[in-house]
């Protein structure tokens, strides 16, 4: 079985080849050589490190947290660690290495605000107390403002990557129960609701009913919470936010999802179809057909 770290080939690859994103254009149509990746943790900073190189690019990474993967720093021309606390030692860096453009991937939890384990430098202190919420997309819209005053641009997280949003159906072999699927379409506007609000992406449902909307616990608590309430069968839905801003926070699904999944009982999952990212493709499924999970894409 193909693993995920190598799940980009040179096949895949060749879509985009001679006609890379648009979103990595220069004005006047040059195409940039170089670019930033502010990784988070998770396999998604892989996947599009490995895209990009493979597409030509000049990969310079910024692992916010301890936990981004070691294997970028093989994918990327360099890979330095710098807290996400530390805004003026990232933009320095961006700068440092003509960077002119970069993509924000990976998992960071906005926990780590309120949990201590980071300190803020002066600039990042600053703005923190300026914001007007703390609510997701307020605080990565401020991160893409100090980016654009430093005169670096963040581009669609999926420019790289689009190739792991899975289009409409099932996705596994499992078809869904009529039971199931009503459950899906109804956690799916559940998801929907929650994501207008900016407060979550995530939905738990069984029998028509909510267990757990995600908040600031992040998807995989949410599962477990709301599964642990359902005792069993509960389905998971995962969407867009209606007012989805593909720069950051795009919806994503991997190992980790399913693992929780069977932790809990779940049954099936949906996602909204072309909005989400499926990482750690072929070990997902393998899990969730050995558990009997269903996977559809709305």
């Amino acid at each position: 079985m193909q693993s995920a770290a190598s799940a980009v080939s040179a096949e895949s690859a060749t879509e985009t080849v001679g006609n890379r994103p648009e979103a990595l254009r220069n004005i006047g149509g040059i195409v940039m050589e170089r670019i930033g990746l502010l990784a988070g943790a998770g396999k998604l900073p892989v996947e599009c490190a490995r895209a990009a190189k493979l597409l030509g690019y000049e990969v310079y990474a910024v692992a916010l947290l301890p936990e981004t993967d070691a294997e970028l720093k093989e994918c990327t021309a360099d890979c330095q660690f710098i807290s996400i606390a530390h805004l003026d030692d990232v933009l320095n860096y961006l700068k440092e290495h003509q960077v002119s453009k970069v993509t924000m991937i990976g998992k960071v939890t906005k926990e780590l605000l309120f949990s201590g384990k980071v300190q803020p430098d002066a600039r990042m202190m600053k703005l923190i107390m300026e914001l007007p919420d703390r609510k997701d997309d307020t605080i990565m819209m401020m991160f893409v403002r100090e980016l654009a005053k430093a005169g670096i641009q963040a581009f669609d997280q999926t420019a790289l990557i689009r190739r792991l949003m899975p289009h409409r159906g099932v996705i596994t072999k499992r078809e869904p129960t009529a039971e199931e699927r009503k459950d899906m379409e109804f956690g799916f506007r559940m998801a929907k609701e929650i994501g207008r609000l900016d407060v979550g992406q995530t939905a738990v449902v069984k029998n028509m009913a909510v267990m757990a909307l995600e908040a600031i616990e992040g998807t995989d608590a949410c599962i477990h919470r709301g599964g642990e309430l359902a005792r069993g069968g509960a389905v998971v839905a995962k969407v867009a936010k209606p007012q989805q801003d593909d720069r950051f926070d795009v919806p994503t699904v991997g190992l980790a999802t399913i693992q929780s999944m069977v932790d809990v009982g779940a049954t099936a999952l949906a996602i909204e179809a072309d909005k989400t990212l499926l990482v750690e493709r072929e070990e997902m499924l393998a899990l969730a057909e050995a558990n009997n999970i269903t996977i559809a894409a709305l």
